[in-house]
C-alpha cells in the first residue's frame, strides 16, 4: 500500500436519517455500491467492505469500476489513493459465518483481475488488507494470512491434467500476500494488544515475510456493551500508550484506527467535534466514519469534518497508569454488568422497535446478531447501536451506567485521562428523560446526572416519556415512529 489511510468509512447503521438509495429506510445490495462512491467522493480515503454478520457483494471492485470508470479512473485510483478493505468473520470465535471468511478471500484475486483489466500497467492491488474481529492472538491472525498463501494464491501451482497447473489454465493470482489487520475488543486483549502485535510480527518475520508497517484497529463500541464508556476510553488509552512503546522498542510504525461512532457512548465521533477524537487519542492514524457521521449532517459539514481528520498528523500516545485504571475499570464493570442485567426485558423490548438500516444476514441469540455480556454469558443483548439506541429512546444514556459506585479520587483520576469526559456527559445527559433515570437507574445516577449535565432538551425528553409509556403499556402507537423523530434530533440512532 502506497500510503496509511487516515478516514475510514465504516458500514455501522447508526444513522437517523437515511440517504436516498435505501430502501425503505434499508442501506443494502448496490445501495452499498452507491455508497462507497459518495463516501470516496466525500473525501474518505478507505471504505470497509463488511463480510461480517451481512450479506456482502464480492463483487464490489467489478461494479465500482465498470459503473463508474470516469471517478476511479481520473481520481481516486483504487489501491493507490482509495482503498478498500475487507472486514471477515473470525472464524475461531463466529463459526457459523467461517465460510464467508472463505468466500471472501477468494474474491480478492478477482477484484485484482478486474482492476488489471481496468488501470492496466498501473494496477494496484485494489483491496490489499483483511481485518479481522475479535482477534485474541497472533496465531489467528497468521492462520489467516498462511490460508490466504497456500489455499487461495498456492492453488495456482495445484496440478490438473496432464502436467498442467491451474494458473495455466485460468492464470496466476494476484496479489501475492496480503496485509492483516487485528480488531481488537475486549478488556483483556486491549490491554495486551501490544504483546499480540509484537507475536504476529515475530511469526512474519520467522516465515521470511518483511513488513514495514503494520495497522492495528481497537474498538470502542463492544468494550463501551461489555464494560461502560468510561472504562472503554481507559481501555483504549491504555492500549494506545501500549502500541507507542511497542513502536519505538521495535522501530517499526505501528498505525493505531480507533474504531468510533457519533454517540458518546461508542467514541462520541461526529462531524462537529473531530477535535475531540485528536484530544483523546493523538497517536491513532485512522478514525471511523460510520453512517451517523455521513448521513445525519449537512454535506458541506461532513466534507469538512472529514478534511479535518485527513488533515490530522498523529502524535505519541500520554501515558497512564494503567494498574489505577485496571482497577476503576474493574469497579465500573461489575457495576454497570449489574446494571444491565436489571434492565435486560427493557432492553430486550425497545431493541426491537429500532429501525433498521443495514441488512444483518445471520439471527444470533436472543435480540438477533447480539453480543453476550462480559462475564455474564447467559446474558445476550443486541448490538451496541441496538443497545445504545434503545437506552437513549427510553430517555437513559447508557453512559450513566456504571458511575453511581465512583469516588472523588475515582473522576479525578478519569478526567486527568480522559479530558473530554465532562464534555461527553453533558452530551449524552441533554438527552435524558429525569423521571425515567430514577425509575430504572436509581435516584444516585440521577443525581450523577444533574451534577454533571448542562440542561435537558425538552423535546427529545417528550418524545422519549411517549416511547416509555408505549412500551410498559404495550400500546398500540407506533413507538419506532417516536425513536426515528428521537433520533433525528440527536443526530445519531445508537
Amino acid at each position: 500500500m502506497a500510503f496509511i489511510p487516515k478516514c475510514m468509512s465504516t458500514q455501522h447503521p447508526d444513522n437517523a436519517f437515511v440517504p436516498t438509495y435505501a430502501t425503505d429506510g434499508v442501506i443494502k445490495g448496490d445501495g452499498e455500491i452507491t455508497e462507497a462512491v459518495e463516501v470516496f467522493n466525500l473525501g474518505c480515503d478507505e471504505q470497509m467492505w463488511d463480510s461480517e454478520g451481512k450479506e456482502t457483494d464480492n463483487q464490489v471492485v467489478q461494479k465500482l469500476l465498470s459503473a463508474h470508470s470516469d471517478f476511479f479512473k481520473s481520481q481516486h485510483h483504487l489501491g493507490k489513493d482509495s482503498a478498500l478493505t475487507l472486514r471477515v468473520p473470525n472464524p475461531a470465535i463466529e463459526t457459523e459465518m467461517r465460510k464467508s471468511t472463505v468466500e471472501a478471500l477468494q474474491g480478492i484475486p478477482k477484484a485484482w483481475d478486474m482492476a488489471s483489466e481496468f488501470y492496466g500497467n498501473d494496477t494496484e492491488p485494489p483491496i490489499q488488507e483483511v481485518i479481522l474481529p475479535f482477534t485474541t492472538s497472533a496465531q489467528e491472525l497468521a492462520l489467516l494470512d498462511v490460508y490466504y498463501q497456500k489455499f487461495v494464491v498456492g492453488q495456482e501451482n495445484q496440478e490438473l491434467l496432464d502436467s498442467m497447473v491451474v494458473k495455466d489454465w485460468i492464470g496466476e493470482f494476484f496479489p501475492k500476500r496480503i496485509r492483516i489487520i487485528p480488531l481488537i475488543e475486549d478488556l483483556e486483549h486491549l490491554t495486551g494488544s501490544d504483546l499480540i502485535v509484537s507475536d504476529y510480527l515475530e511469526d512474519l518475520s520467522k516465515r521470511g515475510v518483511q513488513v514495514d508497517y503494520q495497522r492495528v484497529f481497537l474498538a470502542r463500541s463492544d468494550p463501551a456493551l461489555n464494560y461502560g464508556a468510561v472504562s472503554a476510553e481507559m481501555m483504549i488509552k491504555i492500549a494506545l500508550s501500549k502500541l507507542s512503546k511497542l513502536q519505538e522498542r521495535l522501530g517499526l510504525p505501528i498505525y493505531p484506527i480507533i474504531g468510533a461512532g457519533s454517540v458518546p457512548f461508542r467514541g462520541h465521533l461526529s462531524p462537529l467535534n473531530v477535535n475531540r477524537a485528536f484530544r483523546e487519542y493523538p497517536s491513532a492514524q485512522t478514525f471511523t466514519v460510520q453512517s451517523a457521521f455521513k448521513f445525519d449532517h449537512p454535506q458541506a459539514v461532513v466534507q469538512s469534518g472529514i478534511q479535518q481528520i485527513l488533515s490530522h498528523e498523529r502524535t505519541e500516545a500520554p501515558e497512564i497508569d494503567e494498574l489505577k485504571a485496571q482497577g476503576i475499570i474493574k469497579k465500573i464493570a461489575a457495576r454497570y454488568n449489574q446494571q444491565v442485567r436489571d434492565l435486560i426485558d427493557v432492553i430486550g423490548e425497545v431493541s426491537t422497535k429500532i429501525p433498521k438500516r443495514r441488512e444483518r444476514k445471520l439471527h444470533v441469540g436472543l435480540f438477533g446478531y447480539g453480543r453476550t455480556l462480559a462475564g455474564a454469558e447467559d446474558v445476550t443483548l443486541p448490538r451496541a447501536i441496538g443497545f445504545a439506541a434503545s437506552m437513549y429512546s427510553i430517555g437513559a444514556p447508557p453512559e450513566l451506567l456504571g458511575l453511581d459506585v465512583l469516588n472523588s479520587e475515582d473522576l479525578s483520576f478519569i478526567r486527568s485521562v480522559y479530558p473530554s469526559f465532562d464534555e461527553d456527559m453533558a452530551s449524552s445527559i441533554s438527552f435524558m428523560n429525569e423521571d425515567q433515570v430514577i425509575e430504572l437507574l436509581g435516584e444516585e445516577t440521577a443525581k450523577i446526572a444533574y451534577e454533571l449535565g448542562n440542561g435537558v432538551d425538552r423535546i427529545h425528553q417528550g418524545l422519549t416519556t411517549a416511547i416509555w409509556a408505549g412500551v410498559k403499556n404495550k400500546s398500540s402507537v407506533n413507538i419506532t415512529d417516536y425513536i426515528e423523530e428521537a433520533a433525528q434530533l440527536r443526530r445519531f440512532l445508537g
